[in-house]
């Protein structure tokens, strides 16, 4: 069976967007150099404590060598260029899958959250799809893998509102104000109209009907595109201000995978 014109374009554009999320992700690496120096502020010479097999720290003392480690992410770059102008491929895939254990290894387990997450739930989908397909079934292997990563988006949704809702704080409205009086504009000015309680009640409640009504997006295409389209915004507030731009671009390789599984129910 051919990969008709639907999943083309949504696998298309799932690689171009998750290319650009990596490489921006590689590109800060890479300007982190003198942070990860062998004398910076995340050295490798202290984080190395964390390994106990004395073999394994031998090993990657070698991989994070600062000179190897910047080869390993310019490397990284380059793969994430040719997904985004030839697509994926099994080895293209493995390679970045195992690229990206080896950066979560080195900032023990995690540099931001949400877009690490999201980077390893689209690898992981990326890899289901061509490991399936190179059993010899292409269109199922990418309906897996598309399938994959919008169960776990979709879910992240979800859970993120039902954890605000058992909240009080975010019931109350409370923690919006707290969160942006944090933010990189913080505080709020004493005028902010998120100062009024009501206002930050709307709001909050807002986001937690949202996320909770995620996985209603997948009843059709229109509800998906709405759903996503509220997300974008979101996401995007989050960056601007937060300055989480590597968490925008992560969560939006996403959309394209839950347009897609959004008209299976069409």
């Amino acid at each position: 069976m051919l990969i008709d014109t639907p999943m083309a374009l949504a696998i298309r554009a799932l690689e171009i967007l998750f290319a650009w999320s990596l490489a921006i992700q590689t590109l800060e690496f890479l300007r982190m150099g003198t942070a990860t120096a062998s004398d910076g502020l995340w050295s490798w010479t202290l984080q190395r404590a964390d390994i106990p097999q004395g073999w394994m720290r031998r090993v990657l003392d070698g991989v994070f060598a600062p000179a190897v480690h910047r080869v390993h992410l310019c490397l990284r770059l380059a793969a994430a260029l040719w997904l985004a102008l030839s697509g994926s491929s099994l080895g293209l895939v493995a390679g970045l899958f195992a690229s990206n254990i080896l950066v979560l290894i080195r900032w023990r387990g995690a540099f931001n959250g949400g877009s690490d997450f999201l980077t390893v739930v689209v690898l992981t989908g990326l890899l289901i799809a061509q490991v399936v397909g190179a059993w010899g079934d292409v269109v199922l292997g990418w309906q897996a893998g598309l399938w994959y990563i919008t169960i776990q988006a979709i879910t992240s949704y979800f859970m993120s509102g039902w954890v605000k809702m058992l909240r009080r704080e975010w019931r109350s409205g409370a923690a919006m104000t707290i969160f942006l009086n944090a933010a990189i504009y913080g505080p709020l000015s004493p005028r902010h109209p998120l100062r009024n309680r009501g206002m930050a009640l709307l709001g909050s409640w807002a986001f937690i009907v949202w996320e909770c009504c995620a996985p209603l997006a997948l009843l059709n295409l229109k509800l998906a595109t709405l759903f996503c389209g509220v997300a974008a915004v979101f996401h995007f507030l989050v960056f601007w201000f937060f300055g989480l731009n590597r968490f925008f671009w992560a969560w939006l390789a996403s959309f394209p995978a839950i347009l897609w599984c959004a008209t299976q129910f069409q």
